[in-house]
């Protein structure tokens, strides 16, 4: 399971001011979000407010995880059929409680495959958003699927994308600066001078991936029994790791434990800035992207308490467009560890400079054309991912 996480030092909760309107917000539009935290900059809800047309209610809370996220998605769809079961009844139960619904939350791409397949999210109406031809192919792409969550070129579009990022090698100076070299691409993790001295995400995709990459292959390769020597190759990368874990491989390289880590940058990034000794590098042969977006519950609809589900879809189309305009963009790439991605297509003179010259938060083109979404496998193609996996992990160092 994918958890991404930050791993600050003393990190303190994203308190996004609850903009709501007075006591007769009940009769007004309201826009209600549950959002990652951290992932949305303060400043900017309270910009959009200014910048409604109308006098609306607009609601943000803040998840922890993306996967409370997705567990929270999972149980706002059995509070519904819940209440469908329930609708036969004139009179509701007694002590019954009902969460409110939130019309947009944040997910990460890697679980809108399963979102989909679980009916927890609707599709998005995006032929009246200005942004969305200015959202670069692959992200656009990455978002079209079919009822099944498979990419699709003709499918709808689950999701919105506001912010992404990638995974990088994060690694000491001060071990590197006695080396005399410092890491540039993934071939590197495989020198006899990292042996034991790694720690890693512990995600099969991610870790099969990166080697594969090192072959010249894709993430998303198909048909791993063909790959030549990619079975040696991942044995051979095993021996190089400490540790796996998915919520503390930063610990260790903090503690000079391990001399690389491997992880994603909106984890790095922040330990970088505060940690002179530690730098990172986004690998130059491409790496894998990951993404969060903008998905519309799917019983959103039903359990709006505004004058008009037309007023609600509109500020919910308001709230992604304003999103992806330029200087919010700019503003999530400079404070939320991620960067949007409309930066990619704006003028390098139109963004900030801590942005555009931060490799780690915006890679290179020349390192983005090589670097590639995790997409979504067909069962027979996971298991095999899966089987390699744990044959690999079985192997003692």
């Amino acid at each position: 399971m994918m958890k991404r996480r930050s791993f600050l030092y003393g990190t303190s909760a994203l308190a996004l001011g609850q903009l709501v309107a007075g006591c007769n917000s009940r009769q007004q539009a309201s826009l209600r979000v549950r959002l990652l935290q951290d992932s949305i900059p303060a400043q900017l809800v309270a910009e959009f407010r200014k910048a409604l047309d109308q006098s609306a209610a607009v609601k943000f809370d803040p998840e922890e995880q993306l996967q409370d996220l997705f567990t929270r998605l999972k149980a706002w769809k059995q509070q519904a059929e819940k209440k469908d079961d329930n609708s036969q009844w004139s009179i509701p139960f007694v002590g019954s409680k009902k969460t409110s619904v939130p019309d947009l939350v944040t997910l990460g791409d890697y679980w809108l495959e399963s979102a989909i397949q679980q009916g927890l999210i609707q599709p998005l109406q995006v032929e009246g958003l200005r942004g969305w031809q200015q959202l670069p192919q692959a992200w656009q792409e990455i978002v079209k699927r079919d009822r099944q969550g498979q990419l699709s070129n003709t499918g709808e579009v689950w999701g919105a994308p506001y912010r992404w990022g990638t995974t990088v090698i994060a690694y000491r100076r001060d071990k590197f600066r006695e080396l005399g070299w410092t890491p540039k691409d993934w071939s590197d993790l495989w020198r006899p001078e990292l042996r034991d001295r790694i720690s890693m995400v512990d995600q099969p995709r991610e870790v099969i991936g990166l080697t594969l990459k090192k072959l010249g292959r894709s993430y998303n390769t198909t048909n791993l029994s063909q790959v030549q020597d990619l079975k040696e190759e991942l044995l051979a990368l095993h021996q190089q790791v400490k540790f796996y874990s998915s919520d503390y491989y930063l610990q260790p390289l903090a503690l000079e434990d391990t001399w690389v880590a491997v992880g994603w940058s909106t984890d790095v990034i922040p330990v970088r800035s505060n940690d002179r000794q530690i730098d990172a590098v986004v690998p130059l042969s491409g790496t894998a992207l990951w993404t969060d977006l903008w998905v519309q519950p799917a019983s959103a609809a039903v359990d709006s308490n505004t004058t008009g589900t037309q007023e609600q879809q509109s500020l919910i189309q308001q709230w992604i467009d304003f999103c992806w305009q330029p200087k919010p963009a700019n503003e999530i790439s400079l404070f939320s560890n991620a960067a949007s991605p409309i930066v990619t297509t704006l003028n390098p003179a139109n963004i900030p400079q801590d942005v555009r010259e931060n490799p780690v938060l915006l890679p290179d083109n020349s390192v983005l054309d090589k670097s590639e979404f995790l997409q979504p496998l067909r069962k027979a193609v996971d298991e095999e991912y899966q089987a390699l996996w744990k044959e690999i992990r079985t192997v003692r160092g």
